[in-house]
């Protein structure tokens, strides 16, 4: 869903803006989605015959890395929401109401992969990595793609729904994981 994402984000938001009246289709947006995303990606499944054994044998060392990168986007869309004064721009009802509207959108998500796994016959193990990838939607690709697309003025206010989702995601996933792992003791 990430890599689908990274290709219809900017479509998206260009049909969005075209019809708003605004600017539209920016290929520069694109181009920047496209490097700072699904380039990595593309690299590194092309090296992966070279250097997939040693990554996969010096976890220990990398996950530093690969945790420290995911919490410097995490880190910087919030110090960017900050400094944008994005805290004081919506009332404690809006903020309610973004938080109201992400636990629906959560639990919806994580009903319908839940339901849809089930209905599909996958195994308990591959039911899991559905309820959890199917409800993943991540800052560290979602700030890139909101930094390539709007104005640096907007990113706090623009990221905010997708900072609050990912927070409630990462409890509401910590909880339904315990309970996967209950289950799995019985």
């Amino acid at each position: 869903s990430n890599i689908l994402g990274v290709v219809v984000t900017p479509l998206l938001v260009g049909v969005m803006f075209s019809v708003s009246g605004g600017a539209g289709f920016s290929l520069d947006a694109v181009e920047k989605i496209l490097l700072q995303l699904l380039a990595p990606f593309v690299l590194g499944q092309l090296l992966q015959p070279w250097i997939g054994a040693w990554v996969r044998g010096h976890k220990k060392i990398l996950m530093p890395v690969d945790r420290g990168s995911i919490l410097m986007v995490v880190y910087l869309a919030f110090s960017h929401a900050m400094a944008a004064g994005v805290w004081r721009e919506f009332s404690l009802t809006d903020i309610a109401v973004v938080i109201l509207i992400d636990i629906v959108v959560l639990a919806l998500v994580l009903a319908l992969t839940t339901w849809g796994s089930r209905m599909l016959g996958f195994s308990r193990e591959d039911e899991i990595s559905i309820v959890f990838c199917g409800s993943k939607k991540s800052l560290a690709s979602g700030v890139p793609m909101a930094n390539a697309i709007f104005p640096a003025a907007t990113i706090g206010a623009i990221v905010l729904p997708v900072m609050l989702f990912h927070q409630i995601q990462l409890m509401a996933c910590a909880v339904i994981a315990q309970r996967y792992a209950r289950a799995a003791q019985r």
